[in-house]
């Protein structure tokens, strides 16, 4: 679907529009009556169209095709041209739904950054279809723990309201997929969500971006603030805009307006605006690299996206749910985890939470076999042991499967093993560093069946070697 549909009484002007806009790189159909546009358009859909007002020995006139095309295709935009244009034409195809409206004789430039600034704003939009589409399902948004379900409380309070919200978390807890959800549940979940990703900003280039570029009072850059107008601006790490940018963007929530950069008209916007960052954000003011005033008005709703070992209950589950849409939506090998797995993966320490999990399920299956249970074995191993930061210590999957004897035994076993080679086989200076007598060492490694030879600085060696 990359055709512009051109639909003009007059042959000449038909033409001349395609001719110009093949120059820049389109494919063009023509049409020269209602008739012949609406068979066009129900046959393939068009990408666009540029439609006259009047159209002669037609049975529509181009109000009436904009009317049908908006009601059964609005994503489509139509830019209306007309020689004999007014202002209360103008004002009635633009709230019909129109995207700009051009005078005949038409300026060729003019023509053309019109052209190009309406297939900015509707690849935008596809684009952010599409991402909606794809997240409509819960995706990370599913969970069982009490403090799931506390998140899922705040989020569905948020979306009944148009206040800003700011997410907070490590990376990989979740926060666009929390941003997605508020969207597809709100009263815009049919508008925009447009995407700013902040650490992909410089400073040179983030105002254009933003604000868009405007050339004699028509936008040559569509901004993102412009193509998320009526629906959601997600600042994805907002601690990353460049504080350059933070001042203008401070001045937007206050006015709910903007210029393009180049501009002198201010642009009225309808936007709520949903932020999130990995970051603390009062270090960061602290820091001289966040705006105070900013933070005020962003942080209207704080909501903090728990981390993954903060949600144990849910790893199973998710990982579960990740198997079957891998399975569903990239045709790998249907699996489930054997209930050794499940425990495992319970007891790893996750540093990049949901996106870590996610991407070890997709890992396990395109290296495993095609069928049977997960087992432990497959699972990479992330950690080991390890301390987490509230002083819990969190077991390697290897321990976890294991009763408290075995798991015991395991432990003091791969413990003892990894000091006497640490002091190269020295039994006196191992029992020395582990607290224990020479001789009672020597039968404790006797019984994890870990075998030594009677010279100091010797080989040790296991039972199983």
């Amino acid at each position: 679907m990359t055709d512009i549909l051109i639909v003009d009484d007059e042959r000449d002007i038909r033409e001349l529009i395609s001719d110009i806009l093949i120059d820049e790189g389109y494919k063009t159909r023509l049409a020269g009556t209602s008739d012949a546009a609406m068979r066009q358009i129900a046959d393939q859909r068009p990408a666009m169209l540029v439609l006259d007002i009047w159209l002669k020995d037609s049975a529509m006139d181009g109000i009436d095709i904009l009317k049908s095309v908006k009601a059964n295709y609005p994503d489509i935009p139509v830019v209306i041209i007309s020689g004999h244009g007014n202002i209360e034409i103008a004002v009635a195809a633009i709230k019909q739904g129109a995207f700009d409206f051009i005078e005949k004789p038409f300026n060729i430039d003019q023509l053309i950054v019109v052209i190009k600034r309406a297939m900015e704003v509707a690849n935008l939009r596809s684009e952010n279809s599409v991402l909606r589409n794809q997240y409509h399902q819960p995706l990370e948004m599913i969970g069982q723990s009490a403090v799931y379900k506390i998140l899922k409380i705040n989020l569905d309070k948020v979306t009944k309201s148009n206040g800003r919200v700011l997410l907070t978390g490590s990376s990989g807890v979740g926060k666009e997929t929390a941003t997605r959800y508020i969207h597809a549940n709100s009263n815009r979940g049919h508008t925009p969500l447009v995407v700013v990703n902040c650490a992909s900003l410089d400073a040179e280039t983030a105002e254009a971006k933003l604000f868009g570029v405007e050339s004699g009072a028509k936008a040559l850059q569509v901004g993102l603030l412009e193509a998320a107008n009526n629906g959601i601006l997600f600042f994805d790490e907002i601690a990353d805009l460049p504080l350059a940018v933070q001042g203008k963007l401070l001045r937007v929530l206050v006015d709910q307006s903007f210029t393009r950069v180049d501009g002198s008209v201010a642009q009225k916007v309808d936007i709520r605006v949903i932020s999130a960052t990995a970051r603390n954000l009062a270090e960061e003011i602290e820091a001289g690299t966040f705006r105070e005033e900013l933070f005020h008005r962003l942080n209207v709703v704080p909501i903090v996206v728990p981390n993954l070992a903060e949600r144990r209950e849910d790893i199973a589950f998710l990982a579960e749910h990740f198997l079957a849409e891998f399975h569903e939506k990239l045709g790998l090998p249907k699996r489930t985890l054997s209930e050794d797995a499940a425990t495992s993966l319970e007891s790893m320490v996750w540093p990049g939470n949901i996106r870590q999990l996610k991407n070890m399920m997709e890992r396990v299956l395109i290296m495993g076999p095609q069928n049977a249970l997960i087992e432990t074995e497959e699972l990479p191993s992330n950690t080991g042991v390890g301390d987490s930061k509230d002083g819990q210590i969190v077991l390697s999957g290897s321990v976890a499967t294991h009763s408290l004897r075995e798991a015991r035994e395991l432990f003091e076993r791969e413990y003892l093993l990894t000091q006497i080679n640490r002091f190269g086989g020295n039994i006196s200076r191992t029992a020395s560093f582990v607290g224990m007598e020479r001789s009672a060492l020597h039968r404790k490694l006797k019984s994890l069946g870990v075998v030594t030879s009677n010279r100091s600085g010797g080989r040790v060696a296991s039972l199983d070697e």
